[in-house]
């Protein structure tokens, strides 16, 4: 089963569920506003991905962060804390695939080839 991880009020993500709707690929919604950022989870997207693709610098959560905090996001390990502690920080949608994949953003031209 593909899941998609998101904000339900964020564009990208709603472009990012009416593609997968119009494709017919059954998937799953969890809203980080109401359940969380599942540490596994994202345990999985930083190792997939890494703290440089998953992080968000040009949202305004990231923007309202002090300097030292944003400074202070150098690996992984200091990034998965400040995505567990902002969830708004993580770039969205991050979509699980079926097949075990991890991405991060919407692209349909990518999105295609997982068909």
């Amino acid at each position: 089963m593909t899941t998609l991880y998101g904000i339900p009020n964020c564009d990208t993500v709603k472009k990012a569920r009416t593609w997968l709707a119009e494709h017919g690929i059954e998937h799953v919604f969890h809203d980080f506003k109401k359940q969380g950022v599942p540490e596994a989870a994202l345990d999985r997207w930083l190792a997939a991905a890494g703290h440089e693709r998953l992080v968000n610098r040009k949202g305004t959560t990231w923007r309202g962060l002090d300097e030292a905090t944003r400074t202070a996001v150098v690996d992984n390990a200091s990034a998965r804390a400040l995505l567990l502690q902002h969830a708004s920080v993580i770039k969205r949608p991050v979509v699980e695939w079926a097949d075990g994949s991890v991405t991060v953003g919407y692209d349909a031209a990518d999105w295609l080839q997982r068909r």
